[in-house]
């Protein structure tokens, strides 16, 4: 999917919200572990009950992967029933050497190969420049970046400054775009630090930021939207817990789609008021 598309999806339904599925089946619904594919049968009722509020979806992979080779099967049967006009990221947080990279490229984004075919990853920047264009290789494919996120850890590295008192989270922003435009690269940038979206949008201000730590992570959505708002929205908001897990019974579909339309509708008042729609 490109920008403009991307763009588009975010205006006709007023929404920049991302929902994350972090599928855990020790927190789904007891009623679902009478299904063969009980994740799947979670995702599906999810997507059908959220899609109409958002225009992401965001699978985390480990939660996929810890079930080895059910969970891919599932993963696979998920992004199947995901409708095409919605923008799908692949949170796996990949990151290697360039012919390493290569075959994670493949992985997420060769069909052909594969049977996945995401319009995104989540990329680790720490190896540089050959780990990551691998993936930008791919028309109409993007890299999420890892630049400022939302964990508490994130001060062990991100902050360090070299020589011109530059923290390292900056240096990746400003490096990173030698690589690709803001058309094939954004970056994830967390709801918990909002008091530096004001900075990265100076230095990287046409990009869209992923940014997760709205709601379980006490990220508020006003200050993200203050500061990170450009005028082409340039903001994917990601939910996860807030929404798929709102409800333990079996109304776990309905109480999901109550919170996604929310905060499309928080959504929807703040573009209206920075005359974004």
């Amino acid at each position: 999917m490109n920008k403009a598309t991307l763009v588009q999806e975010i205006k006709a339904k007023k929404s920049f919200l991302c929902v994350g599925l972090d599928t855990d089946i020790q927190r789904i619904p007891k009623h679902l572990l009478e299904f063969d594919d009980p994740i799947y049968e979670f995702n599906k009722s999810i997507i059908e009950a959220t899609s109409s509020f958002c225009v992401a979806y965001k699978p985390n992979i480990a939660f996929y992967e810890s079930r080895g080779s059910k969970g891919w099967d599932s993963l696979k049967k998920t992004m199947d029933c995901i409708p095409k006009s919605i923008f799908t990221i692949a949170d796996a947080k990949r990151g290697d050497i360039g012919n390493t990279s290569d075959m994670y490229a493949r992985a997420f984004f060769d069909k052909q190969s594969s049977g996945f075919d995401f319009d995104s990853i989540t990329i680790a920047p720490y190896m540089g420049s050959d780990s990551v264009k691998p993936f930008i290789a791919y028309e109409n494919k993007w890299v999420i970046l890892l630049a400022l996120t939302s964990n508490e850890g994130a001060f062990d590295f991100q902050f360090t400054e070299d020589k011109s008192s530059t923290p390292l989270y900056q240096k990746v922003i400003t490096t990173s775009q030698e690589w690709a435009s803001d058309e094939q690269m954004m970056y994830v940038v967390g709801a918990t630090r909002p008091e530096f979206f004001a900075e990265i949008r100076k230095i990287s201000p046409k990009h869209f930021y992923l940014v997760p730590g709205v709601g379980a992570q006490g990220g508020s959505l006003e200050d993200v939207c203050k500061y990170g708002l450009n005028d082409e929205i340039g903001l994917l908001v990601n939910s996860s817990r807030n929404i798929i897990y709102a409800s333990s019974g079996t109304d776990f579909a309905e109480r999901a789609a109550e919170e996604a339309q929310k905060m499309q509708l928080e959504m929807e008042k703040i573009l209206a008021q920075n005359k974004l729609i």
